[in-house]
């Protein structure tokens, strides 16, 4: 139970400071801002092992833990996955 709670917090965070960071507007609520920063969580945590950066800090953010460096992934992995959904959902004028 308390890796789900901790989950929950970190992607909040994340989802949080990625929408505070990124440029432009973005829609969603509190449930999208957290499912934005866990998966956010999961991609930059991945990213991060798979390009050696910060093994330690990218392991612990694709497992939910806390610390400065998992957050920053997950922020990152959160504005990566912003950017993709916005190219994604891009209406062509």
């Amino acid at each position: 139970m308390g890796n789900i709670i901790a989950w929950l917090v970190l992607g909040l965070i994340a989802g949080a400071l990625a929408k505070l960071f990124y440029p432009g507007t973005q829609g969603g609520g509190i449930f999208s801002t957290i499912v934005l920063g866990i998966l956010g969580a999961v991609v930059g945590g991945y990213l991060g092992q798979a390009l050696h950066i910060g093994s330690s800090s990218a392991a612990a953010a694709s497992v939910g833990a806390f610390s400065l460096g998992s957050i920053l992934f997950a922020v990152l992995g959160a504005m990566l996955l912003i950017f993709i959904w916005g190219l994604v959902t891009r209406r062509a004028v």
